[in-house]
């Protein structure tokens, strides 16, 4: 009977040995498993790079409507984009000598309007009237900013350059009524009366 008993207990030991021996195989098992399983769908989830060639894009939503633009002419590339209404919000461009980028309202009209070429760069602010509100640009010769009114006119102008900085203002119909000079030789101030006549002088 102990002989019995020992030599069963003797099969149970082995019996549970080789289940744990089976346990870890099924586990290193089902370990390949997945990270071959993962290894496809990384695979199929990275396809290889491809190259799109075309003159233009439209990109659409869910509803159909165009929302971008992206088309090559002779000029350059170009790209815009649309809000859900279909007016124009943004625009991108480049030509030979010239890139720029545009901004618009909701009634697609010009907001701000970003320009650069090998001459210098350029920004305009606009109020929505279609007249630029305000304007800076920078050049080789140096720079300038326009503080426009809704008319369209220059109501205040300032410069500046190697020779020196000056400030012009005008009235309501775009006279220059007070010119303030700096160069070299010192300051000096002029100003005018309606008709563009010099009324007064320093020095």
């Amino acid at each position: 009977m102990t002989v019995q008993t020992a030599e069963l207990a003797a099969v149970v030991a082995r019996l549970e040995k080789v289940e744990r021996q089976n346990r870890r195989l099924r586990g290193a098992g089902i370990a390949v498993l997945v990270l071959a399983a993962g290894g496809l769908l990384m695979g199929q989830a990275m396809p290889k790079a491809r190259t799109v060639e075309a003159e233009g894009f439209l990109l659409k939503d869910e509803k159909g409507m165009v929302r971008a633009e992206l088309v090559v002419d002779k000029d350059g590339p170009g790209l815009t984009l649309f809000d859900e209404k279909g007016k124009t919000r943004v625009m991108l461009s480049m030509y030979k000598d010239l890139s720029g980028l545009k901004l618009f309202d909701e009634t697609s009209k010009p907001r701000i309007t970003l320009t650069a070429d090998k001459e210098g760069s350029g920004l305009a602010l606009d109020d929505g009237s279609g007249e630029g509100s305000i304007g800076l640009h920078v050049s080789k010769g140096g720079s300038g900013l326009a503080l426009i009114d809704e008319t369209g006119k220059a109501r205040a102008e300032l410069a500046a350059d190697e020779k020196g900085s000056g400030l012009d203002l005008a009235d309501e119909h775009g006279k220059t009524r007070a010119r303030l000079r700096v160069v070299k030789g010192g300051p000096a101030l002029a100003l005018f009366d309606e008709k563009g006549k010099v009324i007064r002088s320093l020095p």
